[in-house]
């Protein structure tokens, strides 16, 4: 009879195999979840800093510009100045200076114009106590007519200007187009002129047509006057003064 005590005992279980080359190896270079996270939150942190300081960075820009200008700046002035292409976006940066200038309590106030343009002024409040300290270029008695005829007026033929206030009246037209407070169309033949957007903001006029008739006599008082009795006699001869 065989002996079964000296068989050697059948293995029921298999002996583990080694993963193959090329698996272990991937799993080794898999980063875990873990890693994942510690390596985009920090790139994410990164990015939002960067996009906030491009945010900052704009803001101040647009405030120094609107600052120097000293004048209300139109939505492609601003673009420009920002770097951006999109109106929306720098629309948003000027009315975010809107409300910061309203949290400050400042004396100084961003208002924001009809098509898209916006302005930074001193309150109505605070320009009474500061009036002697403006230091805008005044127009001399001279051209100071002519503009009054021409926002009376307009629009109206430079034929009729130059009939009413004379041959100086051209230097004048010029010196008013250059300062941007008059601009030409044409009008059949002649030039008709009338004022600009900036001829309004500059005077603190409405540009409101019928308004700013009304309120025009307040800015310019008796030269108005005496331009509208000019006009009314047609009498006045040439002038030969070029200030007169």
């Amino acid at each position: 009879m065989e002996n079964k005590e000296n068989q050697p005992v059948e293995q029921n279980q298999a002996a583990p195999q080694s993963p193959p080359a090329a698996e272990t190896s991937q799993t080794a270079q898999e980063p875990n979840a873990t890693d994942q996270v510690q390596t985009t939150l920090p790139e994410a942190a990164e990015s939002a800093v960067d996009t906030e300081q491009k945010r900052a960075h704009a803001l101040n820009l647009l405030e120094a510009a609107l600052y120097v200008a000293g004048r209300p700046l139109d939505i492609n002035e601003m673009c420009q100045v920002v770097g951006s292409r999109s109106k929306k976006r720098v629309i948003g940066y000027a009315e975010t200076l809107m409300e910061q200038y309203k949290a400050r309590n400042s004396p100084m106030e961003i208002l924001a114009l009809k098509d898209d343009r916006f302005v930074l002024q001193v309150k109505a409040e605070f320009t009474p106590l500061i009036k002697k300290l403006v230091n805008r270029p005044l127009l001399s008695s001279g051209p100071l007519k002519t503009l009054s005829y021409i926002a009376y007026r307009q629009p109206v033929t430079q034929k009729r200007v130059i009939e009413v206030r004379g041959q100086h009246a051209y230097g004048h037209v010029k010196l008013l187009k250059d300062m941007g407070l008059i601009m030409t169309e044409r009008a059949g033949r002649s030039l008709a002129l009338k004022t600009t957007d900036y001829f309004a903001d500059y005077f603190g006029l409405t540009q409101d047509t019928a308004t700013l008739k009304r309120d025009l006599r307040k800015i310019f008082g008796d030269a108005l006057k005496e331009e509208q009795a000019q006009a009314a006699t047609q009498s006045e001869k040439p002038e030969t003064s070029a200030d007169s």
